[in-house]
């Protein structure tokens, strides 16, 4: 039960922030506030990373020197080439 109410705290704190935000005139404030939530989100996301070990790393290595070795690659232009037909 105390998940729940704490979900709809948090939700009620959203739509509060939300609305302070949207009557906001002020642009430093608008811009600090989307720098403050870019930085945490980003601080966020590196905090959840793992590093890759040596032999992760090296096994890497191998496995791209070999794709190369026999042209198991394409080429940047061909990549962005279908990339650009994925999008239209």
């Amino acid at each position: 039960m105390d998940v729940q109410l704490n979900k709809q705290d948090i939700q009620a704190r959203k739509i509060t922030f939300v609305q302070e935000f949207l009557r906001l005139q002020n642009e430093d404030i608008i811009s600090g506030l989307e720098k403050m939530l870019k930085k945490y989100k980003a601080e966020l996301y590196e905090s959840k990373l793992d590093p890759m070990t040596l032999e992760q790393f090296n096994r890497e290595i191998d496995e791209a020197l070999n794709d190369s070795k026999y042209n198991r690659v394409i080429k940047a232009d061909e990549l962005k080439s279908k990339f650009e037909k994925w999008r239209s």
